[in-house]
């Protein structure tokens, strides 16, 4: 036999005691006017009051081990008197003992309900009211169990510390690492599976984050740090690296291996102490004697060696040498021993040795002379070359006889080109002509022949 009153009943009944403790008007009673002018105002404009519709999306946020949090939306009908508030109200199961859990109506589509026993079955249900009444309630279809939901462990390590965490010495440390689960879990930091020296490093953990800090880091607190996040069996790991670094010392053993022309070579070894980081290159200056200052030469020499060019002649030069790292410079450098002298050096002048070549040649025509024929009455040219070394003495020949002073001839010789031209030759003017070159070594000669025509 079932002694609970059925489920009408019951939420008539809470309303009623909803109405009796906020004094809303019931569901089924109009509004009493506020006086006879305002009524008459509704009566003339045809106002017929009407409570707000039933919140919608009832739901379960979350759920703790001695509290819950509600949503919902608002109603999609509020009424012209606009919405004042909603009132929750819970109600344990088995029992019909509907109690409000807020004295004044809220805004808010979000509650949490307090103060409640673990292990308990909740019913709730959501009011809107306004001045015209009170809404039909939403309720949940099930009650709500009031314990802890568990949710494994799990750290949400920082996309940055998933790297290696680099500080320089006398750097504060400080890392906030957030975490998740359900109910509180045991956290808990160790350095090459031993605890934590707790008189350099702090930690203060919440319900949600731990946090890691060293008031000032020195290169002994360099190393990788586990953290554990357990609740019972269940647990999770994370590693956290850091480097604690500082500038390194300077190199050593910096020696200057040679000197030529104007050129300078040096040579070291890497410095004793790195300074717990990479050594990234070194940084090489030159001081000459003159003026005392010190010049970079070279920036980042990835080696342990180099040569220094350019240099002045007549200067005396030293070097020194420093380390960097990502800290920077070192703050000393390895200053080389001894000094460069870049010395003038003597140079004689040799004049460049020309082989002799024998230039003497007999003479040779390197152009012929040509047949030609012309006209009576029209001066001709008859050309040719020649060459030879010394110089070749030239002869004219007409038919075997040599051309002397003979005011009809001119001959020319220029550049090797020989000419012979034939001033108003007659018909007693053709035959054959002779060029003949002689030297002391020798001799050549060409022929043409020459016709004269005779108009007609």
């Amino acid at each position: 036999m079932n002694l609970l009153p059925s489920p009408r009943k019951m939420e008539q009944k809470g309303l009623q005691h909803l109405q009796k403790v906020l004094k809303v008007p019931q569901l089924n009673q109009q509004p009493q006017p506020l006086n006879l002018k305002r009524r008459n105002q509704r009566k003339h404009c045809g106002f017929v009051p009407e409570p707000p519709s039933c919140p919608l999306s009832l739901a379960v946020e979350e759920v703790s081990e001695n509290s819950f949090t509600l949503t919902w939306k608002a109603p999609e009908q509020t009424g012209r008197a606009g919405l004042d508030g909603y009132v929750v109200e819970i109600c344990k199961d088995g029992s019909s003992d509907w109690k409000a859990v807020n004295q004044e109506p809220f805004l808010s589509t979000r509650y949490t309900i307090p103060n409640l026993s673990s292990g308990d079955k909740i019913h709730v249900r959501v009011t809107a009211v306004s001045a015209s009444g009170a809404s039909v309630p939403a309720t949940l279809e099930q009650p709500v169990l009031i314990r802890e939901i568990l949710q494994l462990p799990k750290i949400r390590m920082p996309r940055h510390l998933r790297e290696t965490y680099i500080r320089r010495v006398g750097d504060a440390v400080n890392i906030m690492i957030p975490f998740q689960g359900k109910p509180q879990p045991e956290v808990t930091w160790s350095k090459g599976g031993q605890p934590l020296d707790t008189s350099r490093i702090n930690i203060r953990t919440t319900a949600r984050d731990t946090i890691f800090y060293i008031r000032q880091a020195q290169r002994g607190d360099s190393g990788t740090y586990e953290l554990t996040v357990r609740i019972d069996g269940a647990e999770d790991r994370a590693t956290l690296d850091i480097q604690v670094v500082e500038t390194p010392g300077p190199p050593q053993n910096l020696k200057l291996v040679d000197v030529w022309g104007f050129n300078v070579a040096l040579e070291w070894i890497p410095p004793a102490d790195n300074g717990n980081a990479e050594i990234k290159g070194y940084r090489v200056q030159k001081s000459d004697k003159k003026s005392g200052k010190w010049f970079t030469v070279l920036e980042r020499c990835t080696r342990t060696s180099c040569t220094i060019s350019d240099l002045i002649i007549g200067n005396t030069y030293s070097f020194r040498v420093f380390s960097e790292n990502i800290c920077g410079l070192s703050d000393s450098a390895a200053v080389a021993s001894g000094v460069a002298h870049i010395e003038k050096t003597k140079t004689t002048y040799q004049p460049e040795k020309i082989p002799q070549r024998e230039m003497m040649e007999p003479p040779k025509f390197t152009q012929p002379l040509t047949d030609r024929t012309t006209t009576r009455g029209y001066s001709t040219h008859l050309f040719c070359s020649v060459r030879g070394f010394p110089q070749p003495k030239i002869i004219w020949l007409k038919n075997q006889m040599e051309i002397r002073e003979d005011p009809k001839y001119i001959a020319l010789i220029d550049q090797g080109v020989c000419s012979l031209e034939i001033r108003k030759p007659g018909p007693f003017d053709g035959g054959v002509y002779t060029c003949k070159a002689v030297n002391a070594l020798g001799e050549a000669s060409v022929d043409c022949r020459l016709d004269v025509k005779v108009p007609k």
